[in-house]
């Protein structure tokens, strides 16, 4: 299984920027995907951007597309999350994740088997 560990979380005020980044060890071959997750208190987990690990197609949530940025260093098996103009709604706790996915446009949780323990964001207005 895939060890993930989230970092680069805090608080900003509205407009500003973070860079969450997850560390990545024991990667198989079962692994095509790294994505990022959020989920906001009282409310359930959502998708928000992908990567084609290895490759370099790039997927996101409309309500962060133009804003975030998702990336990965294959040599050092990091992949970042550039969050910027950010907003309150962007409040939330951020997973990293590993999974095999059909890159079809669903990215369901239970196609994704390993996962960070998470690094909050907090937005102020």
């Amino acid at each position: 299984q895939v060890q993930l560990v989230e970092s680069g979380g805090g608080s900003v005020q509205a407009g500003g920027s973070l860079r969450l980044a997850c560390a990545a060890s024991g990667y198989n071959y079962r692994i095509n995907c790294m994505a990022w997750f959020r989920q906001a208190p009282g409310k359930e987990r959502e998708w928000v951007s992908g990567i084609q690990r290895g490759g370099r197609a790039t997927y996101y949530a409309d309500s962060v597309k133009g804003r975030f940025t998702i990336s990965q260093d294959n040599a050092k098996n990091m992949v970042y999350l550039q969050m910027n103009s950010l907003k309150p709604e962007d409040t939330a706790m951020y997973y990293c994740a590993a999974g095999l996915v059909s890159f079809d446009g669903r990215w369901p949780e239970t196609q994704f088997g390993s996962w960070g323990q998470g690094t909050q964001v907090t937005v102020s207005s």
